[in-house]
Protein backbone atom coordinates (compact mmCIF):
# COMPACT_ATOMS: atom_id res chain seq x y z
CA UNK A 1 0.00 0.00 0.00
CA UNK A 2 1.36 3.37 -0.91
CA UNK A 3 1.76 6.24 1.71
CA UNK A 4 0.34 9.41 0.40
CA UNK A 5 2.54 12.52 0.29
CA UNK A 6 2.88 16.56 0.14
CA UNK A 7 6.15 18.20 0.02
CA UNK A 8 6.70 21.76 0.49
CA UNK A 9 9.36 23.34 -0.95
CA UNK A 10 9.88 20.40 -3.68
CA UNK A 11 12.45 22.81 -5.72
CA UNK A 12 14.87 23.63 -2.60
CA UNK A 13 17.57 20.94 -1.80
CA UNK A 14 15.25 19.02 0.59
CA UNK A 15 12.49 18.97 -2.25
CA UNK A 16 14.75 17.42 -4.28
CA UNK A 17 16.54 15.15 -1.82
CA UNK A 18 12.39 14.25 -1.46
CA UNK A 19 11.73 13.65 -5.11
CA UNK A 20 14.84 11.14 -5.44
CA UNK A 21 13.64 9.30 -2.49
CA UNK A 22 10.06 9.01 -4.28
CA UNK A 23 11.22 8.16 -7.63
CA UNK A 24 13.54 5.19 -5.82
CA UNK A 25 10.37 4.26 -4.12
CA UNK A 26 7.73 4.75 -6.46
CA UNK A 27 5.30 1.62 -5.76
CA UNK A 28 5.28 2.71 -1.82
CA UNK A 29 4.95 6.71 -2.06
CA UNK A 30 2.80 8.79 -4.27
CA UNK A 31 3.06 12.84 -4.43
CA UNK A 32 -0.08 14.24 -4.12
CA UNK A 33 0.62 17.68 -3.24
CA UNK A 34 4.18 19.71 -3.88
CA UNK A 35 4.73 23.41 -3.12
CA UNK A 36 7.65 26.41 -4.36
CA UNK A 37 8.74 29.65 -4.17
CA UNK A 38 9.53 31.13 -7.46
CA UNK A 39 10.99 28.12 -9.54
CA UNK A 40 8.74 27.75 -11.92
CA UNK A 41 10.91 26.00 -14.56
CA UNK A 42 11.85 22.41 -11.99
CA UNK A 43 7.98 22.72 -10.82
CA UNK A 44 6.90 21.93 -14.11
CA UNK A 45 9.70 19.30 -14.73
CA UNK A 46 8.47 18.02 -11.47
CA UNK A 47 4.64 17.66 -11.72
CA UNK A 48 5.09 15.88 -15.36
CA UNK A 49 7.39 13.21 -13.61
CA UNK A 50 5.33 13.14 -10.67
CA UNK A 51 2.07 14.49 -11.20
CA UNK A 52 0.27 15.61 -8.64
CA UNK A 53 -3.08 17.17 -7.78
CA UNK A 54 -2.11 20.10 -6.69
CA UNK A 55 1.04 22.70 -6.83
CA UNK A 56 1.64 26.02 -5.43
CA UNK A 57 3.75 28.60 -5.96
CA UNK A 58 4.02 31.33 -3.53
CA UNK A 59 5.03 33.96 -6.14
CA UNK A 60 2.24 34.67 -8.70
CA UNK A 61 4.17 34.94 -11.74
CA UNK A 62 5.34 31.82 -11.16
CA UNK A 63 2.00 30.47 -10.60
CA UNK A 64 0.81 32.12 -13.95
CA UNK A 65 3.86 30.36 -15.54
CA UNK A 66 3.20 27.31 -14.45
CA UNK A 67 -0.65 27.24 -14.70
CA UNK A 68 0.28 28.16 -18.19
CA UNK A 69 2.19 25.22 -18.89
CA UNK A 70 0.02 22.38 -17.29
CA UNK A 71 -3.19 23.73 -18.94
CA UNK A 72 -3.39 20.36 -20.30
CA UNK A 73 -2.37 17.92 -17.82
CA UNK A 74 -5.24 18.57 -15.47
CA UNK A 75 -2.96 19.36 -12.26
CA UNK A 76 -4.68 22.25 -10.28
CA UNK A 77 -2.29 25.30 -9.77
CA UNK A 78 -2.83 28.00 -6.79
CA UNK A 79 -0.50 30.67 -5.84
CA UNK A 80 0.10 32.57 -2.59
CA UNK A 81 0.60 32.09 0.86
CA UNK A 82 -2.92 31.20 1.49
CA UNK A 83 -2.58 29.04 -1.07
CA UNK A 84 0.42 27.10 1.01
CA UNK A 85 -1.18 27.20 4.53
CA UNK A 86 -4.17 25.42 2.45
CA UNK A 87 -2.21 22.82 1.10
CA UNK A 88 -0.26 22.34 4.16
CA UNK A 89 -3.35 21.53 6.45
CA UNK A 90 -5.12 18.84 3.79
CA UNK A 91 -5.92 15.56 5.88
CA UNK A 92 -5.71 13.17 2.58
CA UNK A 93 -2.22 12.96 2.52
CA UNK A 94 -0.10 10.55 5.18
CA UNK A 95 2.50 12.36 5.44
CA UNK A 96 3.65 16.40 4.41
CA UNK A 97 7.19 16.59 4.44
CA UNK A 98 8.25 20.67 5.42
CA UNK A 99 10.94 21.42 3.36
CA UNK A 100 10.51 24.92 3.67
CA UNK A 101 13.44 27.30 4.83
CA UNK A 102 13.52 29.92 7.50
CA UNK A 103 10.30 31.09 10.21
CA UNK A 104 7.40 30.82 7.60
CA UNK A 105 7.89 27.20 7.57
CA UNK A 106 6.34 27.25 11.26
CA UNK A 107 2.90 27.89 10.51
CA UNK A 108 2.49 25.60 7.58
CA UNK A 109 3.89 23.20 9.95
CA UNK A 110 1.05 23.65 12.49
CA UNK A 111 -1.68 23.49 9.79
CA UNK A 112 -1.18 19.75 9.41
CA UNK A 113 -0.61 18.65 13.26
CA UNK A 114 -4.00 21.10 13.39
CA UNK A 115 -5.09 18.43 10.73
CA UNK A 116 -3.78 15.49 12.45
CA UNK A 117 -1.57 14.90 9.72
CA UNK A 118 1.84 13.46 10.66
CA UNK A 119 4.92 15.59 9.69
CA UNK A 120 8.38 15.05 8.61
CA UNK A 121 10.33 18.14 9.85
CA UNK A 122 13.37 19.39 8.17
CA UNK A 123 11.77 23.14 9.30
CA UNK A 124 13.70 23.32 12.69
CA UNK A 125 12.40 26.78 12.68
CA UNK A 126 8.47 25.45 13.15
CA UNK A 127 9.57 24.10 16.62
CA UNK A 128 12.47 26.89 17.27
CA UNK A 129 9.49 29.21 17.24
CA UNK A 130 6.42 27.78 18.36
CA UNK A 131 7.59 24.47 20.22
CA UNK A 132 5.03 24.87 23.19
CA UNK A 133 1.86 25.48 20.70
CA UNK A 134 2.98 22.86 17.91
CA UNK A 135 3.37 20.30 20.76
CA UNK A 136 -0.06 20.87 22.58
CA UNK A 137 -1.43 20.60 19.17
CA UNK A 138 0.03 17.32 18.69
CA UNK A 139 -1.43 16.41 21.90
CA UNK A 140 -4.89 16.94 20.68
CA UNK A 141 -5.01 15.95 17.42
CA UNK A 142 -2.75 12.92 17.45
CA UNK A 143 0.11 14.16 14.78
CA UNK A 144 3.30 12.62 14.91
CA UNK A 145 6.83 14.84 14.11
CA UNK A 146 9.36 12.79 12.01
CA UNK A 147 12.75 14.71 12.01
CA UNK A 148 14.27 14.99 8.46
CA UNK A 149 17.52 16.79 10.00
CA UNK A 150 20.43 14.71 10.07
CA UNK A 151 21.45 15.05 13.12
CA UNK A 152 17.73 14.51 14.85
CA UNK A 153 16.71 11.60 12.97
CA UNK A 154 20.28 10.39 14.16
CA UNK A 155 19.13 10.80 17.64
CA UNK A 156 15.52 9.41 17.28
CA UNK A 157 16.88 6.19 15.06
CA UNK A 158 19.42 5.49 18.39
CA UNK A 159 16.94 6.67 20.86
CA UNK A 160 14.52 3.21 19.39
CA UNK A 161 14.33 0.41 21.96
CA UNK A 162 15.49 2.68 25.03
CA UNK A 163 13.79 4.33 27.62
CA UNK A 164 14.09 8.53 28.09
CA UNK A 165 14.84 7.74 31.79
CA UNK A 166 17.95 6.13 31.02
CA UNK A 167 19.36 8.66 28.76
CA UNK A 168 22.22 10.96 30.33
CA UNK A 169 22.20 13.24 27.56
CA UNK A 170 21.93 13.72 23.58
CA UNK A 171 25.12 14.58 21.80
CA UNK A 172 24.59 16.72 18.37
CA UNK A 173 27.67 16.72 15.91
CA UNK A 174 28.54 19.09 13.86
CA UNK A 175 31.50 19.70 11.09
CA UNK A 176 31.64 23.27 12.06
CA UNK A 177 30.99 24.45 8.75
CA UNK A 178 34.05 26.23 6.57
CA UNK A 179 35.58 28.54 9.21
CA UNK A 180 36.07 26.13 11.80
CA UNK A 181 40.19 26.32 11.64
CA UNK A 182 40.05 30.01 10.12
CA UNK A 183 41.80 32.88 12.21
CA UNK A 184 38.83 34.32 14.11
CA UNK A 185 41.28 37.83 13.16
CA UNK A 186 39.94 37.62 9.48
CA UNK A 187 36.11 36.99 10.56
CA UNK A 188 34.97 40.23 9.06
CA UNK A 189 36.34 39.50 5.69
CA UNK A 190 34.38 36.64 5.16
CA UNK A 191 32.41 36.89 1.84
CA UNK A 192 29.36 35.19 0.66
CA UNK A 193 30.72 33.04 -1.79
CA UNK A 194 33.25 31.40 1.36
CA UNK A 195 30.26 30.95 3.54
CA UNK A 196 28.36 29.13 1.26
CA UNK A 197 31.57 26.67 0.74
CA UNK A 198 30.76 24.04 3.06
CA UNK A 199 32.96 21.33 3.06
CA UNK A 200 30.96 18.45 3.53
CA UNK A 201 27.04 19.12 3.17
CA UNK A 202 25.31 20.41 -0.31
CA UNK A 203 22.87 22.81 1.05
CA UNK A 204 20.51 25.77 0.09
CA UNK A 205 22.29 29.38 0.84
CA UNK A 206 20.45 29.98 3.87
CA UNK A 207 20.85 26.90 5.62
CA UNK A 208 24.82 27.63 4.67
CA UNK A 209 25.14 30.23 6.12
CA UNK A 210 23.83 29.00 9.62
CA UNK A 211 26.08 26.25 9.23
CA UNK A 212 28.98 28.78 8.78
CA UNK A 213 27.98 30.91 11.72
CA UNK A 214 27.08 27.37 13.87
CA UNK A 215 23.53 28.78 14.86
CA UNK A 216 22.20 25.72 12.90
CA UNK A 217 23.86 23.67 15.86
CA UNK A 218 22.06 26.40 18.43
CA UNK A 219 18.58 25.99 16.84
CA UNK A 220 19.20 22.18 16.75
CA UNK A 221 19.55 22.33 20.15
CA UNK A 222 15.99 23.90 20.71
CA UNK A 223 14.76 21.80 18.29
CA UNK A 224 15.97 19.37 19.98
CA UNK A 225 14.45 19.94 23.42
CA UNK A 226 10.95 19.56 21.90
CA UNK A 227 11.57 16.40 19.66
CA UNK A 228 12.75 14.42 22.82
CA UNK A 229 11.68 16.23 25.44
CA UNK A 230 14.89 16.42 27.75
CA UNK A 231 16.33 19.15 29.49
CA UNK A 232 18.49 21.79 27.57
CA UNK A 233 21.60 20.85 30.03
CA UNK A 234 21.31 17.11 28.62
CA UNK A 235 21.82 18.82 25.13
CA UNK A 236 25.09 19.11 24.01
CA UNK A 237 26.97 19.79 20.44
CA UNK A 238 30.27 18.44 19.66
CA UNK A 239 32.22 19.01 16.56
CA UNK A 240 33.12 16.36 14.30
CA UNK A 241 34.65 17.75 11.11
CA UNK A 242 34.18 14.35 9.09
CA UNK A 243 30.61 14.56 9.44
CA UNK A 244 29.97 10.13 9.60
CA UNK A 245 29.18 9.99 13.09
CA UNK A 246 25.36 12.21 12.86
CA UNK A 247 24.70 12.06 16.36
CA UNK A 248 24.87 10.20 19.41
CA UNK A 249 23.12 9.49 22.85
CA UNK A 250 24.58 8.75 25.91
CA UNK A 251 23.10 6.27 28.08
CA UNK A 252 23.38 6.55 32.40
CA UNK A 253 24.98 3.68 32.11
CA UNK A 254 28.03 5.10 30.30
CA UNK A 255 26.95 3.27 27.14
CA UNK A 256 27.20 5.64 23.97
CA UNK A 257 25.03 5.33 20.72
CA UNK A 258 25.89 6.41 17.15
CA UNK A 259 24.20 6.83 13.84
CA UNK A 260 26.57 6.71 11.47
CA UNK A 261 26.45 7.22 7.64
CA UNK A 262 28.30 9.30 4.34
CA UNK A 263 26.82 12.73 4.37
CA UNK A 264 23.48 12.51 2.52
CA UNK A 265 20.63 13.95 3.05
CA UNK A 266 18.43 11.39 1.50
CA UNK A 267 18.92 8.67 4.10
CA UNK A 268 16.71 11.16 6.83
CA UNK A 269 14.46 12.15 4.31
CA UNK A 270 13.97 8.31 3.41
CA UNK A 271 13.49 7.02 6.93
CA UNK A 272 10.91 9.84 7.46
CA UNK A 273 9.00 9.05 4.87
CA UNK A 274 9.25 5.70 5.40
CA UNK A 275 9.15 5.28 9.26
CA UNK A 276 9.14 2.82 10.84
CA UNK A 277 10.95 0.65 7.94
CA UNK A 278 14.67 1.10 6.64
CA UNK A 279 13.66 0.37 3.28
CA UNK A 280 16.39 -0.73 0.90
CA UNK A 281 17.95 2.08 -1.23
CA UNK A 282 20.98 2.98 -3.59
CA UNK A 283 22.64 5.46 -1.80
CA UNK A 284 26.13 5.59 -1.39
CA UNK A 285 26.97 3.38 1.49
CA UNK A 286 29.84 4.20 4.36
CA UNK A 287 33.09 2.44 3.78
CA UNK A 288 34.86 2.23 6.90
CA UNK A 289 38.27 1.60 5.25
CA UNK A 290 37.84 4.69 2.98
CA UNK A 291 36.77 7.23 5.16
CA UNK A 292 39.82 8.04 7.31
CA UNK A 293 39.77 8.68 11.12
CA UNK A 294 36.63 10.42 12.95
CA UNK A 295 38.27 13.51 15.14
CA UNK A 296 36.24 15.39 17.74
CA UNK A 297 36.34 18.67 19.34
CA UNK A 298 34.43 20.91 21.78
CA UNK A 299 32.85 24.11 20.26
CA UNK A 300 34.74 27.23 20.09
CA UNK A 301 31.72 30.08 21.24
CA UNK A 302 34.13 33.36 20.87
CA UNK A 303 34.61 31.92 17.00
CA UNK A 304 31.10 30.55 16.92
CA UNK A 305 28.64 33.49 19.19
CA UNK A 306 25.46 32.14 17.35
CA UNK A 307 25.49 28.87 19.80
CA UNK A 308 26.00 30.97 22.98
CA UNK A 309 22.86 33.05 21.89
CA UNK A 310 20.28 29.76 21.30
CA UNK A 311 21.50 28.17 24.62
CA UNK A 312 20.91 31.83 26.37
CA UNK A 313 17.00 31.92 24.38
CA UNK A 314 16.27 28.18 25.66
CA UNK A 315 16.97 29.24 29.11
CA UNK A 316 14.83 32.05 28.83
CA UNK A 317 12.25 30.72 26.56
CA UNK A 318 8.95 32.49 25.98
CA UNK A 319 9.42 34.64 23.24
CA UNK A 320 13.35 34.02 23.01
CA UNK A 321 14.06 31.20 20.76
CA UNK A 322 11.90 33.22 18.51
CA UNK A 323 13.51 36.21 18.01
CA UNK A 324 16.45 34.82 17.89
CA UNK A 325 15.05 32.50 14.62
CA UNK A 326 13.95 35.36 13.40
CA UNK A 327 16.88 37.85 13.96
CA UNK A 328 18.63 35.40 12.34
CA UNK A 329 16.58 34.30 9.18
CA UNK A 330 16.89 38.59 8.25
CA UNK A 331 20.18 39.45 9.02
CA UNK A 332 21.36 35.71 7.29
CA UNK A 333 19.47 37.46 4.18
CA UNK A 334 21.02 40.93 4.40
CA UNK A 335 24.15 39.04 4.84
CA UNK A 336 23.78 36.96 1.07
CA UNK A 337 22.30 40.61 -0.21
CA UNK A 338 25.75 42.18 0.76
CA UNK A 339 24.57 44.50 3.18
CA UNK A 340 25.84 43.60 6.19
CA UNK A 341 29.41 41.77 7.11
CA UNK A 342 29.02 38.47 8.29
CA UNK A 343 30.26 39.39 11.75
CA UNK A 344 28.00 41.35 11.99
CA UNK A 345 25.09 38.55 12.26
CA UNK A 346 25.09 37.60 15.81
CA UNK A 347 25.49 41.33 16.69
CA UNK A 348 22.59 41.87 14.85
CA UNK A 349 20.44 38.71 16.83
CA UNK A 350 21.71 39.81 20.20
CA UNK A 351 20.48 43.09 19.86
CA UNK A 352 17.34 42.15 18.93
CA UNK A 353 16.94 39.67 21.91
CA UNK A 354 17.64 42.30 24.02
CA UNK A 355 15.52 44.66 22.56
CA UNK A 356 12.32 42.96 21.66
CA UNK A 357 9.11 42.82 24.36
CA UNK A 358 9.19 39.52 26.13
CA UNK A 359 6.59 37.01 26.60
CA UNK A 360 6.31 34.27 28.45
CA UNK A 361 3.73 32.20 26.60
CA UNK A 362 3.32 33.74 23.00
CA UNK A 363 0.31 32.98 20.83
CA UNK A 364 0.51 32.87 17.30
CA UNK A 365 -0.69 36.65 16.59
CA UNK A 366 2.15 37.21 19.50
CA UNK A 367 4.67 35.53 16.97
CA UNK A 368 3.56 37.21 13.65
CA UNK A 369 3.78 40.58 15.30
CA UNK A 370 7.50 39.71 16.63
CA UNK A 371 8.44 38.83 13.18
CA UNK A 372 7.33 42.41 11.74
CA UNK A 373 9.32 43.81 14.73
CA UNK A 374 11.86 41.40 14.44
CA UNK A 375 12.30 42.63 10.46
CA UNK A 376 12.21 46.31 11.17
CA UNK A 377 15.01 45.95 13.84
CA UNK A 378 17.25 44.03 11.73
CA UNK A 379 16.68 46.54 9.15
CA UNK A 380 17.47 49.33 11.12
CA UNK A 381 20.26 48.10 13.00
CA UNK A 382 23.44 50.15 12.72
Amino acid sequence: MQKTISILGSTGSIGVNALNVVRHLSDKLDVVYLSAHTNAERMIEQCREFHPQTVVMIDENAAEIVHTELTLDGIEVRSGRRGLLDLAGRKDVDVMLNGLVGALGMEPTLEAVLAGVDVALSNKESLVMAGDIITKTMEKTGARLFPVDSEHSAIWQCLVGESLEDVRRIILTGSGGPFRTRSINTFGDITVDEALNHPNWDMGKKITIDSATMMNKGLEVIEAYWLFQLDPSQVDIVVHPQSIIHSMIELKDGSIKAQLGVPDMKVPIQYALMYPRHAEAPWERLNFMECGDLTFQPPDSERFPCIKLAYDAIDQMGTAPAVLNLANDYAVYSFLNGKIRFTDIPKIIKNAMEKHKWLKNPSLNDLKVLNKWTKLCVNNYS
